[in-house]
């Protein structure tokens, strides 16, 4: 299902009215339209890959992955594989183990993800963050592209951190900082990290006019 913000969504027009810098960027990039990770099972799988990677080599080990699971990654088809098997493909013991262990937490309990879906936010990172290969991160990233939950704010995240740094000009990257820096985004922050994301896609960082009008607000 795809989603859309416009810029007349009340949402939108509040983090314009919320900060100055922000709002040069949901100007030129416009209307905010995604679409969610559609199964939290492969979404953690493929998160554990690509963890520490190049995104060309993620997509790489991806692939095999696929391949290797006749292009449907299960709980059941992925147990069906060893340690062996998917270091075969490229991925580390850690990264095979983890893997599994998920495969095995669905096996035992189908429903984990259906439950997990219904906690609050501070409650779904706790729970992540404790299987193993998993983490803050990671479980930030599920609460954005899975079950869309519009107040999270990645300052764990690279490319966020990336756009963010651009965005103030800042190289002040402390959790308290970065937080208090976007505070007045609550509670739609994480609209307004799928910002700063299309920022670093789109090249709208390198964007001369976009830099000038950010250049007169910060001075």
């Amino acid at each position: 299902m795809e989603i859309i913000y416009t810029l007349d969504s009340p949402e939108i027009q509040a983090l314009s009215a919320a900060d100055a810098r922000l709002a040069v960027v949901i100007k030129h990039y416009g209307n905010l339209t995604y679409s969610l990770h559609a199964d939290a099972f492969t979404f953690f799988v493929e998160t554990i890959m690509s963890q520490m990677l190049s995104s060309k080599a993620a997509t790489a080990i991806t692939s095999r992955l696929y391949n290797l699971c006749g292009s449907t990654l299960t709980s059941e088809v992925i147990l069906k594989l060893d340690v062996s098997a998917l270091r075969n493909i490229g991925l580390s013991t850690n990264k095979a183990v983890s893997i599994l262990g998920l495969a095995t937490l669905m096996e035992r309990d189908p429903q984990f993800f259906c439950k997990l879906a219904n906690l609050p936010d501070n409650e779904i990172i706790s729970q992540i963050s404790a299987l193993r290969g998993l983490g803050p991160w990671s479980a930030k990233m599920y609460l954005i592209f899975v079950l869309n939950r519009l107040n999270v704010l990645p300052y764990e995240d690279s490319a966020f951190l990336q756009a963010y740094k651009w965005l103030y000009a800042t190289e002040y990257l402390t959790p308290n900082a970065i937080k208090q820096q976007c505070e007045p985004w609550v509670p739609y922050s994480s609209l307004a990290a799928r910002y700063l994301y299309k920022a670093l896609d789109f090249g709208l960082i390198k964007n001369r006019e976009i830099n000038e009008k950010l250049y007169q607000i910060v001075n």
